[in-house]
């Protein structure tokens, strides 16, 4: 049996479907029995009769009724049992893949920072169908190979002693070759997943940017690497299934040897016992007639599977015992964002933002990305945020979120700690529209209503029309009914960014953070996605992080960074006299219309 606390509490839901199965398989294994039982009473019919007619037809048709009632009643044991223990194995694979599924959400940025995706993959695809395998055929294997086994063996000593001892020689052979090579298997198994999990990381990095690929004709280059990378993971699966092959090999070798030997020994004492000179071991006869030799076949041809089952339940579980500790070792992870005990509640919010002295470093990085930011926005305000690339202007508004654990009070939400409340509620406050404006492959009414319930068509049309979108969307084939594609595919990268600022929009939230969302839209559709704002979200906080002085100059207020710090915070005409970044970027915009303009 596999154990483990991520499995233990499974079996206490399921026991009773892992019970009636196990009892509905011993019923089966018994009945297995009764078939060599009658085969040797048909033989046993015919021997000694010099005349067939001599045999009474009702002696055999009862044999044969017997036989035909014991494979019906294996038939329906052998439903039985699928239904129930596959069933349960079923059951604990998706209980694990949903506790898996809810603890990769939970985990912060911080743990995707060093785990890759492809990794991940592989713990939900491959490892857990192998946890499933073992649960499912390992416990029917587990049970066949205890229980028939004891059937079988108990039956063969008491119809000859003699002969059983050449029977148990194999599995005894088996048993402490499969403790020896559990273990190894066990170490085998782990290098083959972690070759897996290389080239579902490659897999996955290659399909994501196709693109880029194509567009730098390195199709050859990477089709090389993943050549490099496939050659090394064939080399550890051929590897691995040699071994497995050879264990399967050398059991079925020793099956086979037992087998000559039994009709070999089993022959011999038959012939005695025909000629009259029955042969005596330890003081003791041996008697051996020919439908007990069928008898005894027929035993341990029913052994065959529960020894060729033990083998594969060593190998099996040695997969599966791997498999389930880098699961429970990723279920096991730190999560470091979570949700505390006693949150304070923000009954009526109204998106004032202080930072006190608030400084942050990512968790891979030692420098500082932002020091000692002190500012505060007022309720209500729409906030321009302006700088450099690698300013800190993402970093300064992903810290609301809680994405990572920060000092406690240096960020503010209505004069609340945010560290103090419920991240649920948290992200509730804030409509956030990301760089990377992802987008479901769904239609484009499902993306713009993704994070509100029950919106009618009324409210997503006129959060397009926020956005500035509608017109597109009502220009494409199905309209709001079109589906976006994969991330959005199908939509230009302005689309994609709109669609995602009404996706936002839609959620009318306390505060809007919209993270560089209109650089890939032209001039007009900038300043209607501007207008609308101070318009449709008046008394509402809105921040719009921008690399483009003109999209922002228009704001209430303007927060310029420079090198991970406030250099100044104010109005487009303050900003003018006090920053000289800001004034640079506002001059070097002027340049750069003025060469548009003339070219």
């Amino acid at each position: 049996m596999l154990l483990g606390k991520y499995l233990n509490k499974f079996y206490k839901k399921y026991w009773w479907l892992f019970l009636i199965g196990i009892l509905v398989l011993v019923g089966v294994d018994y009945l297995n029995t009764v078939i060599p039982e009658q085969l040797g009473n048909l033989v046993g019919l015919f021997q000694n009769v010099s005349d067939v007619t001599e045999i009474a037809i009702e002696n055999v048709a009862r044999i044969i009724i017997y036989l035909l009632g014991a494979s019906f009643l294996i038939m329906l044991g052998r439903m039985g049992f699928r239904l129930t223990i596959f069933r349960a194995s079923h059951n604990i694979e998706a209980g694990l893949r949903y506790e898996m599924f809810l603890k990769a959400e939970r985990l912060s940025q911080t743990y995707y920072h060093s785990t890759k995706v492809g990794t991940i993959m592989a713990w939900f695809t491959t490892d857990l169908d192998t946890i499933e395998e073992f649960l499912g055929w390992g416990t029917v294997m587990l049970v066949d190979a205890f229980f028939m086994s004891v059937f079988v063996i108990v039956k063969m000593f008491m119809l000859n002693w003699a002969l059983s001892l050449v029977a148990f020689v194999p599995i005894l052979l088996i048993v402490i070759w499969g403790a020896l090579v559990e273990k190894f298997m066990a170490m085998k198994w782990k290098e083959r997943q972690a070759a897996n999990d290389e080239i579902y990381d490659f897999s996955q990095e290659v399909f994501t940017g196709i693109r880029v690929i194509k567009a730098f004709v390195k199709e050859t280059k990477e089709l090389h690497a993943f050549s490099k990378i496939a050659r090394k993971n064939q080399k550890i699966n051929v590897n691995f299934a040699r071994i497995s092959i050879l264990f399967d090999v050398l059991i079925q070798i020793i099956i086979n040897v037992s087998l000559c030997v039994i009709l070999g020994c089993g022959g011999y004492l038959v012939y005695l016992c025909a000629t009259g000179t029955p042969f005596t071991l330890f003081g003791q006869t041996i008697v051996l007639q020919a439908k007990e030799l069928v008898t005894f076949i027929g035993y341990f041809d029913t052994l065959i599977w529960p020894v060729i089952a033990l083998g594969q339940i060593i190998t099996m579980r040695s997969r599966s015992k791997a498999s389930l500790e880098r699961i429970s070792n990723f279920l096991d992870e730190n999560e470091d964002i979570i949700h505390i005990e006693n949150p304070v509640k923000i009954t009526n919010p109204q998106g004032k933002i202080t930072f006190n002295n608030f400084s942050f470093t990512y968790p891979t990085n030692n420098n500082e990305s932002l020091k000692n930011v002190s500012l505060e926005i007022n309720p209500g305000e729409s906030i321009g945020v302006v700088g450099k690339i690698g300013s800190g202007k993402s970093t300064l508004m992903n810290s609301l979120l809680h994405l990572y654990n920060i000092e406690e009070n240096t960020i503010l939400i209505d004069d609340v700690d945010l560290m103090k409340i419920d991240i649920t509620d948290l992200r509730n406050l804030i409509a956030f529209v990301p760089q990377d404006n992802f987008l479901f492959s769904d239609k484009i009414k499902n993306n713009i209503s993704f994070g509100s319930s029950e919106v009618s068509q009324e409210e997503i049309e006129n959060a397009a029309k926020f956005s500035d979108v509608h017109e597109n969307i009502m220009n494409f084939p199905n309209q709001y009914d079109e589906i976006c594609g994969e991330q959005g595919v199908t939509l230009s990268g302005g689309q994609k960014q709109r669609v995602s600022i009404s996706r936002a929009f839609i959620r009318n939230a306390p505060i809007m953070i919209l993270d560089d969302s209109v650089s890939a839209v032209d001039t007009k559709t900038e300043e209607t996605i501007i207008k609308n704002i101070h318009e449709q979200r008046k008394g509402k906080t809105t921040i719009l992080i921008s690399s483009r002085v003109s999209t922002v100059a228009k704001m209430d207020r303007i927060i310029v960074l420079s090198n991970g710090e406030v250099e100044a915070f104010g109005s487009h005409n303050e900003l003018l006299k006090s920053s000289p970044t800001y004034s640079r970027m506002v001059t070097l915009q002027k340049l750069e219309e003025e060469v548009e303009g003339g070219n």
